[in-house]
């Protein structure tokens, strides 16, 4: 029976929304949403016993760097370096530079995403670190970024490198010294950690540093740059977002003097902020119409909605004044370290001390304001969701899963069993943890058709697996 033209295009928009739907492509995913609703994830499993975890992978190293994920396979980013790397956790001041002076691998891994199995493990670069790091990062905080043909990542101040799907070096580009430190005391280097982003064929870079600042776009096929446009600012650790609102692309970026939007093909500055926190990490999120930033540190820890049609210098003449490109402003609420993550009508936004806020995505009113925990662990990684949950992990590797509502509840709380300072990635109802020193896949337990056509559990292989692959020594990685 010969299909109509409506057929084939209700397939295609099925398939793309599935495809869509598998990929995990960047820091956050899509966007930086955070959010995959596509299938509802466990709000509870067991690492010990391998209930309801799919598979657990050793990697070498030490790195914050989040997996990503592209069709059939999980890419992660570390960095390997002589014996077990100082990693000190928690709520605590010191601002001083781990010592690192031995040569280190940057090294990007590809992972089979049903088994954990690891398809290829390549060696990006080999050197002795440039730039020291702080105590709580690593040499390889930032996330790779994928369009399924290209891998790129920024392995900080040894550069940025954009490799194929066998793991083949295409491309490298030398960035400078990326000099990530304290502003207020310059010797206190402490790791770069924003992102690269692919939209349109080109890799955007932010690279806000101790001197020589910048806003970059890269050829992906071959690394050309086309333009780059310097900053003033102090140095940040935040991901660029690109935003395709009120009739024009540009590329949102955070900070402390100059929060602010760039035309994505030109570079050219399209509208600025002055004023926040002084130490910017979290990445903008977009929803709503709206694009929403924060920061912390300092006098002032603002969370904000801008407008996408903003224009010109949109800083207020005093803190806390009203705007006409500035939605709406909360002076004290804003975060640290994470991402906020907006799921329906609310945007929720945790503090490192695990302070989780919900607030009304559109006005700003604050529905509730309550504390994950009262054990004095630290919030880095940033929240993730099914459009159901929300996932936080701890420092110390607790995840607390709480209701996406209006109103508070933890539904359950879970152990990794190791630390987690890395933001999961979501996939077909799948939740891939990295820590310390593995990825760990959580997902609910599935169940097949034998080969008589019965239902099978999978619960027992998958624990088997889980078990054997606990016991997998980091030698055994190719």
């Amino acid at each position: 029976m010969k299909k109509s033209p409506l057929f084939f295009a209700a397939v295609f928009v099925f398939v793309a929304g599935v495809a869509c739907a598998q990929n995990w492509p960047q820091y956050r995913g899509a966007q930086a949403s955070g959010i995959d609703d596509s299938t509802a994830l466990p709000t509870k499993w067991d690492v010990r016993t391998g209930e309801n975890v799919r598979w657990r992978t050793a990697i070498p190293g030490l790195a914050h760097s989040s997996p990503i994920v592209w069709g059939d396979r999980v890419y992660v980013a570390t960095a390997v370096g002589p014996g077990k790397a100082e990693l000190k956790v928690g709520l605590y001041g010191d601002i001083k530079s781990a010592r690192d002076d031995a040569v280190h691998q940057w090294r990007l891994l590809a992972l089979d995403k049903a088994t954990g199995k690891t398809i290829w493990n390549v060696v990006g670069h080999e050197s002795v670190p440039k730039i020291p790091r702080h105590p709580k990062a690593t040499h390889c905080n930032s996330t790779p970024v994928t369009d399924g043909r290209r891998i790129v990542a920024i392995f900080g101040s040894e550069g940025l490198f954009c490799f194929d799907p066998a793991g083949k070096l295409l491309w490298k580009k030398d960035l400078g010294p990326m000099e990530s430190g304290y502003f207020q005391m310059p010797t206190a280097k402490w790791g770069f950690a924003s992102s690269p982003v692919i939209h349109d064929g080109k890799v955007i870079v932010l690279c806000d540093v101790l001197a020589g600042s910048f806003l970059a776009a890269f050829d992906l096929e071959d690394g050309r740059e086309l333009w780059r446009t310097p900053r003033s600012d102090v140095p940040t650790w935040s991901t660029p977002t690109v935003v395709t609102a009120a009739g024009r692309t540009q590329i949102a970026v955070n900070g402390w003097h100059h929060t602010g939007g760039y035309d994505f093909a030109t570079g050219r500055e399209l509208w600025k902020h002055d004023g926040g926190g002084d130490i910017p990490v979290p990445t903008p999120v977009v929803a709503h119409d709206l694009i929403y930033f924060t920061s912390a540190h300092g006098r002032s820890r603002p969370m904000r909605a801008v407008r996408p049609d903003a224009s010109g210098d949109i800083s207020p003449a005093d803190s806390g004044a009203r705007n006409p490109a500035v939605a709406w402003e909360h002076e004290r609420r804003g975060n640290y370290m994470q991402t906020p993550i907006v799921v329906g009508p609310s945007l929720y936004a945790a503090t490192d001390i695990g302070l989780v806020t919900c607030f009304d995505a559109k006005t700003g009113e604050v529905r509730y304001s309550e504390r994950l925990s009262n054990r004095g662990e630290g919030f880095t990684a940033s929240p993730v969701s099914d459009g159901r949950h929300l996932y936080f992990s701890s420092e110390l590797g607790n995840v607390y899963v709480v209701p996406a509502e209006q109103t508070f509840a933890i539904a359950a709380t879970n152990k990794l069993d190791e630390t987690c300072l890395a933001t999961p990635a979501i996939s077909e109802g799948v939740l891939f943890f990295r820590i310390r020193d593995a990825v760990v896949a959580v997902g609910a337990e599935r169940r097949n058709l034998g080969q008589s056509g019965e239902l099978r559990s999978t619960r027992s292989s998958g624990r088997r697996e889980f078990a054997k692959s606990k016991m997998t020594s980091l030698s055994s990685i190719r």
